[in-house]
């Protein structure tokens, strides 16, 4: 009869010690308290030990000892938010920095509904804290709040519009007053749609800029993502109506703004500069390749989950300052790539 292998045998603390040349009490130690406590020199020798023989912790039974799972989940939008996925990998890589293992979790539902069900996780006892990447009521009812930590992260409204710090349209300010700077008097915003907040708060932000520089505006077009509406507000511009800045809500409709001023034989950027936002990847290849705005959603996502590890241990929250929104100045501005 074939005799069956026996399964590997699972790689123990005593393993690590002996490699690490330290007592199973160290190194016990080292997991239970994420090396607070144990000199430097010692934490190294532990960590390449652990490193060299593959070692993962049983969350179980470290679980029914200390009541710390090692775990923390992240709630994440139905359907598709590009930076939504890029926040995860920010927020996945400051969780496994600190020693944590994360779980992504998935659910559907209102926002009421999502808190709800965010709330029965939080009490599962699965998870040290929980990640919420979209969002939540502050108080669902007929519900206590848990003793696991949530964080709600920059937000997502139920139709995956970016809101609160993703929709913070400081850069163009900065955008309106670096082309003022350059002798530019007269813009054109072409506006995103309404409905989303983002598009709200830049239009909301080059108008104020504008009148703040005391700069003359030719008016707000479009309020919709058509690259259609974009490419027609630039050939429907009136010749007396000399515009030399257009500011467009998102990187298509700053192709196709450029598109219009081809086809109206201006040439970008010497007769009109034109900006995005986005940085779709695209637009570094056009030819002029775009100015516009790169968000870094995965320091969005390192943020998050460092406020929530801080909330885990019982920590003070970390100050976090700077934004997370660069202007990427290129040729359709005059700047050299």
């Amino acid at each position: 009869m074939p005799t069956s292998t026996p399964p590997p045998r699972r790689t123990t603390i005593y393993d690590i010690a002996r490699i690490a040349g330290v007592s199973h009490t160290t190194v016990s130690r080292y997991l239970r308290f994420d090396g607070q406590g144990v000199r430097d020199a010692t934490k190294e020798a532990i960590s390449a030990a652990i490193d060299e023989l593959g070692y993962r912790p049983n969350l179980a039974a470290r679980a029914m000892r200390t009541r710390r799972t090692g775990r923390l989940a992240i709630l994440l939008p139905a359907g598709q938010a590009a930076g939504a996925v890029r926040m995860l990998v920010g927020a996945t890589e400051k969780a496994h920095a600190h020693g944590y293992q994360i779980e992504g979790v998935t659910l559907d539902g209102s926002a009421e509904t999502l808190a709800v069900r965010m709330l029965e996780l939080a009490e599962s006892g699965m998870f040290e804290g929980v990640l919420s990447l979209t969002p939540l009521l502050a108080d669902p009812p007929g519900k206590a709040p848990p003793p696991t930590p949530i964080v709600v992260a920059a937000e997502y409204d139920e139709e995956l519009r970016a809101m609160g710090e993703l929709a913070d349209a400081t850069p163009i300010a900065e955008i309106i007053e670096g082309l003022a700077s350059a002798g530019h008097r007269t813009f054109l915003h072409v506006a995103g749609d309404r409905d989303y907040p983002t598009a709200r708060s830049r239009e909301r932000v080059y108008l104020e800029t504008v009148q703040r520089l005391g700069l003359h505006s030719a008016g707000v077009v479009g309020g919709d993502w058509s690259p259609e509406t974009s490419r027609r507000a630039i050939l429907d511009l009136p010749a007396a109506e000399r515009v030399t800045a257009v500011i467009a809500a998102n990187d298509i409709l700053a192709a196709a703004a450029v598109r219009g001023a081809h086809e109206r034989g201006w040439r970008v950027p010497d007769d009109m500069v034109i900006t995005g936002w986005d940085n779709n990847p695209v637009g570094a290849w056009l030819f002029p390749a775009l100015t516009t705005v790169e968000v870094d959603y995965e320091e969005l996502g390192r943020r998050a989950m460092h406020r929530l590890v801080a909330l885990v241990r019982g920590e003070a929250p970390p100050e976090q300052n700077g934004l997370v929104a660069t202007v990427l100045w290129r040729r359709s501005t005059g700047h050299s790539d």
